[in-house]
């Protein structure tokens, strides 16, 4: 008690001890007239983790004519981990399946389309291969769109399988008319 500060002591001096205890004994809560619940669990709320079978999945159109790169990617992979459900398990693979329709009329801003190049390399040495984002665009439209979109996915198994929710198509046509999608704008 020595080398407790003034103020503890002035309150202690003001309030009286409650009957057949010390102050150590009782807890900060019945010392000011708190409600305590009887039982915790009465009062806690689980937080909801969304179990693998539970996912629902729905199919959703992006058409990427005359859209930029970036926000087309941006949002079809916040939809792909599912973070647009109230139901987002950050564990768990919760996302939509998305099909991207007119890649090939897909922009960039600014000098991005000659400037911005893709590398890869093939494992031996002096092989570093790059293209620009033209010569990208008149190859294979596709893998622009999965190249950006895979960059903003977690870089681990779950972010590989929602990586193959995506699907990507060169012009205004696709094999997933039987799912009925629903188009979403931008």
């Amino acid at each position: 008690m020595a080398h407790e500060p003034a103020l503890l002591k002035t309150q202690r001096e003001r309030e009286p001890a409650p009957s057949g205890g010390d102050w150590r004994s009782q807890d900060a809560c019945s010392r000011f007239n708190c409600v305590r619940a009887k039982n915790l669990e009465d009062r806690t709320v689980k937080t909801y983790y969304a179990k693998p079978g539970e996912v629902e999945r729905e199919w959703l159109l992006i058409d990427a004519e005359d859209q930029v790169l970036g926000r087309v990617a941006a949002k079809a992979a916040h939809i792909l981990r599912g973070k647009h459900k109230p139901q987002y398990t950050p564990h768990v693979d919760t996302g939509d399946f998305i099909v991207i329709i007119n890649a090939d009329k897909i922009r960039v801003t600014g000098n991005k389309a000659k400037d911005k190049r893709y590398y890869r390399h093939s494992g031996y040495p002096g092989g570093l291969k790059s293209e620009s984002f033209e010569q990208a665009m008149a190859k294979h439209p596709e893998r622009v769109i999965e190249h950006a979109v895979k960059g903003m996915l977690p870089k681990n198994t779950l972010g590989r399988a929602q990586g193959k929710k995506l699907k990507v198509y060169a012009g205004p046509d696709h094999p997933h008319a039987a799912q009925n999608p629903r188009k979403i704008e931008l």
